[in-house]
């Protein structure tokens, strides 16, 4: 049974074959502006090394606490069935920069192309759901493209409220459950 946990290396070697389908779908070119893009440009081939991969691991679980003063503390965490990696998803703490504010929202998802189209990424948004409460968040905007037929179907079935559309992002509001103060 699927289920989100912290990134760690029990999955290493699905992890690696599933960064190479996104590449091969085109991923982590020059022009991919996304986390997955920059990810891609950085580790690349490198993830291959168990000690690279761990420390790659350590980063992204570290990124929850940033040391760096324009840093947003992020969690991700990882779908997996067993020691297959489906897919990831990140929450921002904070959309604290008007980039985040008006485009990046509080999460972003990714589920590996061979796995897609199984309600992993619906499973994943609602599961992360409770994580966003537990950060104190009533509600989370999360964004998609407008040609993102896929996505916007995702949110729409968690729960998403359409806010508008800016500059080809169309922006959802989701409830996370979290109690009023």
């Amino acid at each position: 049974m699927p289920r989100l946990a912290p990134p760690s290396g029990l999955v290493h070697r699905s992890f690696i074959a599933a960064m190479e389908e996104f590449r091969a779908e085109g991923r982590g070119g020059p022009d991919d502006d996304t986390t997955l893009g920059a990810t891609l440009r950085e580790y690349g081939r490198r993830w291959r090394d168990p000690a690279v991969f761990e420390a790659y691991v350590a980063e992204v679980r570290a990124a929850e606490h940033p040391t760096a003063a324009h840093s947003v503390p992020v969690t991700t965490l990882w779908y997996i069935d067993g020691a297959d990696y489906l897919g990831r998803i990140t929450v921002r703490h904070t959309i604290a920069t008007r980039f985040l504010r008006e485009y990046g929202g509080h999460i972003g998802y990714d589920v590996r192309p061979t796995a897609r189209r199984r309600g992993h990424a619906t499973d994943m948004l609602r599961a992360c759901l409770p994580h966003a409460a537990r950060l104190g968040l009533e509600s989370v905007l999360v964004t998609c493209d407008t040609d993102n037929i896929g996505s916007r179907k995702v949110i729409e079935a968690a729960g998403g409220t359409f806010e508008d559309e800016r500059s080809g992002k169309l922006r959802y509001w989701i409830r996370t459950g979290a109690a009023r103060v």
